[in-house]
């Protein structure tokens, strides 16, 4: 890698006078710089004097004629150039610091370093933006924009010289991410909690089609999802400089980013310079942007966290602020629909698994902060002490965050009850004396919580979502679930209720069902309380005791089980390792789709296995079109089931002979994929394709499907369709043991897998008399005390603590092309030419996004 330095100073003409470039500038008021109001802070001679902005990009012309302040010019990549040969760089510094009338920056006397990250070819390494990160320590800057991202949120040398920037107090924002309107796709480092992550509105301010939703998933499955993006800004049709001069029109959230840097230089020079260090720092800067937002009608919180930003209202909160520390966001609302979704799509119930909520911490008292004590709920009136909460939170706070997490269950005693409970969950922080102080310094914050709140539900409209059993990349190269998708290779999006499944979720609660989520072990939950146990796209294999458990809860307790599965080939997973140059290492899929020889161990004790084929087509169920995308086959099946089979070709490599003689002609051939079965006193339902289900590749939604499937297994409802006597199994369906799916032996996958070589467990994310248990053989140990005018509800589970405590990059411009990427950061352009990616790109080769 080569490294060079160039320093350049362009002056204007005009005068240096930070108000005479203002009046100049309200002669030529740009659309996003006056609708944000920029231009009332430069008739206060606010214009981002002495601001020294670090923007890592594509790099910058030395004599652009749209920049008075390019101080400096540095090349971290292994090309011998320090120019802008792309114009995303270009771009993104004309819309913070540019001076053309036409399209006029946030902070035209900011100080620009153009730190150039990315080839021609839109090729980065982590290594580059390390060492380029240790440069903007070096030399102190003050802010930087990132409009670059990637889903590589474990990639630690990374993410810890993010936490390092921070924490030498550099206020760092960051591009969300273009991969909306699929939630679950937050790009790092926006995801992260110390960065100011944005996302893209339009001018009537709807969330822009292409801007990326949380939640943020790197604390699942055990816990729960940050609020993210922190908010968003325009960044539709934004004007910016062109590569060599004049001003064209760009949409993504590459260009929200700088739009929100912009205004954080004009906020950033309202202190004088010999006191900015002292004074600001990112958690303040982060309070004053998402407090002074401007939350809009219609997204939830996961679309525009605290909404548009505001930068008048961020001012005046700046201008009296005293160091403190809050939470965002400082409120739970039940009632506030949509913005409060998912949580006010689902009231809490007695018996139900924890809702959890987890919210950000920001101490704006100093780098490292400490919570004083443990966290206490507050409620605001009798009825508020059938709420029972337990927390998880950070107990050292840095840099500048943490996270508090609640835990919230109904208490037995208001299994009858029907109304909303309000209050406020408080904690309080403190961090050393800042430099001359000698007393500690101390900040309560509050989170506000108002919960609606019904009586529990019949068990059959109970349905319990495993969570627990699904693992996506990182940690390991868990490959996509549809293989007619080339631009995507890693399944990457959460796998979560409320994140690529959030569209059945929203299906379900309409269908009048009520969906839990359960994040630890099959022995952690009660079966006799639930219709249905909800099985999707799971890759992680199973406990001895989570197999006995569940053959169990079916045969004897009841329960329901639908099982929806994915493709799993040994010979198509080898096809798809590739060498990775950012970790020089070969990446091999550590399972497929799903891990279906783990899953036919869960299910060998009824008779049912899954095969290895890899199906495609499209069939007609119950006059209903459906896609099978890369599903697989059932292989073996009871006698007395129920049993749908259609014509398919097979796509996988070992059927790879068959396709191309299908395709020549030849009829397809029948293949098993739905089954259903009663069995003891439970009943069960299988089928071999969860793309229709889950909202990032779908072609067509089985919705439908399952719904039905729902009525059976929780209520014993039986379609006349689904239930016909011609699909009836006279015989059994059976393959012998050479049919089945085998699991790979050439990778180790206990690296990846929260069963292999761990310890069974009930996590935090269980009921609470049984966390730190295996959760099974429980007996009632006690009683919460009974409310006013509430009978003692027996549930079966025991005590309910009230409260407990625990120790806790590609550039966003535009839609048509996605591009494969790992481990990498990512960069598109508008107007350049788009590559076109092969099945398996190499990461280092970073697609370009166009819109």
């Amino acid at each position: 890698m080569s490294f060079s330095e160039e320093k350049h100073c362009h002056v204007s003409g005009l005068s240096n006078s930070s108000i005479n470039w203002s009046r100049h500038l309200l002669s030529q008021r740009s659309q996003v710089t006056s609708l944000f109001g920029a231009d009332a802070l430069w008739r206060k001679g606010y214009t981002g004097a002495k601001v020294k902005m670090a923007i890592f990009d594509t790099g910058i012309r030395a004599d652009h004629p749209h920049f008075r302040n390019i101080k400096e010019r540095t090349n971290w990549t292994n090309e011998d150039t320090l120019n802008d040969n792309l114009g995303h760089g270009t771009f993104v510094a004309g819309v913070i610091a540019g001076e053309d009338a036409e399209c006029l920056g946030f902070a035209p006397d900011t100080e620009i370093y153009a730190f150039r990250v990315f080839t021609d070819a839109q090729v980065s390494y982590t290594s580059w933006f390390l060492d380029a990160f240790n440069y903007a320590i070096a030399t102190n800057m003050d802010v930087l924009n990132l409009s670059i991202g990637g889903p590589d949120y474990l990639d630690l040398p990374f993410v810890e010289k993010v936490w390092e920037i921070t924490a030498n107090n550099i206020i760092m924002v960051s591009a969300i991410g273009n991969d909306g309107p699929l939630y679950g796709t937050l790009n790092n480092p926006a995801d992260q909690s110390d960065v100011i992550g944005v996302g893209g509105i339009d001018y009537s301010d709807h969330i822009a089609s292409f801007s990326s939703r949380g939640m943020s998933t790197w604390e699942i499955p055990h816990g729960y999802g940050r609020v993210k993006p922190d908010v968003v800004a325009y960044g539709r049709e934004i004007m910016g400089s062109k590569i060599s001069t004049g001003c064209k029109s760009l949409s993504g959230t590459s260009v929200a980013s700088p739009v929100v840097a912009g205004v954080v230089c004009l906020l950033v020079s309202i202190i004088p310079e010999n006191k900015r260090k002292e004074i600001l720092n990112p958690a303040i800067m982060k309070q004053a942007l998402v407090e002074g937002a401007a939350k809009l009608a219609g997204p939830n919180m996961y679309e525009q966290g605290a909404g548009r930003v505001d930068l008048l209202e961020s001012y005046e909160i700046l201008k009296s602020y005293q160091p403190r520390a809050s939470i965002f966001p400082s409120v739970l609302d039940y009632t506030d629909c949509p913005y409060s979704w998912p949580f006010c799509l689902q009231p809490l119930y007695a018996g139900a698994m924890p809702v959890i909520f987890n919210a950000t911490v920001l101490n704006g008292m100093g780098v490292i902060g400490y919570v004083h004590s443990p966290p206490i709920w507050h409620p605001s009136n009798e009825e508020g002490n059938l709420l029972s909460i337990r927390f998880t939170y950070s107990e050292v706070i840095w840099p500048w965050t943490g996270y508090l997490a609640l835990h919230m269950q109904i208490k037995e005693e208001g299994a009858h009850f029907s109304g909303v409970i309000e209050g406020n969950v408080t904690v309080r922080v403190h961090s050393p004396p800042a430099q001359g102080e000698r007393a500690v310094r101390t900040s309560t914050c509050a989170l506000k919580l108002k919960l609606n709140v019904v009586p529990t539900p019949p068990r059959s409209k109970r349905v319990l979502w495993d969570q627990f059993h699904s693992i996506k990349y990182p940690p390991g190269y868990i490959p996509r679930d549809s293989l007619d998708v080339r631009n995507d290779i890693l399944d990457w999006h959460g796998d979560h209720l409320h994140t690529n499944f959030h569209i059945m979720f929203n299906m379900l609660r309409d269908a009048g069902y009520y969906i839990e989520t359960l994040g630890s072990p099959l022995t952690c939950f009660d079966a006799s309380q639930y219709g249905t146990l909800l099985m999707v796209d799971l890759e992680d294999e199973y406990f001895q005791e989570e197999i006995e458990k569940l053959r169990d809860d079916v045969i004897n307790t009841g329960l329901g089980l639908a099982v929806f599965a994915e493709w799993y080939n040994v010979d198509t997973m080898v096809k798809m390792r590739f060498f990775d140059d950012n970790t020089r290492s070969w990446w091999t899929p550590v399972t497929g789709g799903a891990n279906i020889p783990a899953l036919n161990d869960l299910l060998a004790p009824f008779g049912i296995a899954f095969g290895d084929k890899i199906l495609n087509g499209d069939f007609s169920i119950d006059d209903e079109q459906s896609r099978y995308a890369s599903g697989t086959d059932i292989v073996r099946f009871p006698r007395g089931g129920y049993v749908h089979s259609f014509p398919f070709l097979d796509s996988s490599e070992s059927g790879a002979t068959q396709n191309l003689l299908l395709n020549s002609g030849m009829n397809k051939a029948d293949s098993p994929i739905l089954g259903l079965l009663e069995v003891g006193e439970g009943r069960i339902a299988v089928y071999g394709d969860s793309n229709c289900l889950d909202s990032s590749h779908m072609v067509t939604n089985c919705y439908r499907l399952l719904r039905k499937i729902l009525d059976f297994t929780g209520s014993n409802i039986k379609d006349p369709v689904l239930f016909s006597k011609s699909v009836k199994q006279v015989m059994p369906l059976y393959e012998d043991d050479n049919h089945l799916s085998s699991r790979r032996t050439d990778v180790n996958f206990s690296m990846y897998s929260a069963v292999l070589g761990k310890d069974l467990i009930c996590r935090t994310d269980s009921r609470f008399e049984v966390w730190g248990t295996k959760g099974y053989n429980l007996h009632v140990r006690g009683r919460n005390r009974k409310l006013p005018g509430y009978d003692v509800i027996d549930l079966g589970r025991g005590l309910n603590s009230t409260i407990d405590t625990s120790n806790s990059r590609r550039p966003k411009f535009t839609e048509k092309n996605k591009g494969d990427y790992f481990g990498n950061r990512y960069l598109g352009e508008l107007d350049v030419p788009e590559l076109v990616a092969s099945q398996w790109l190499v990461p280092a080769v970073i697609a370009i996004t166009g819109w």
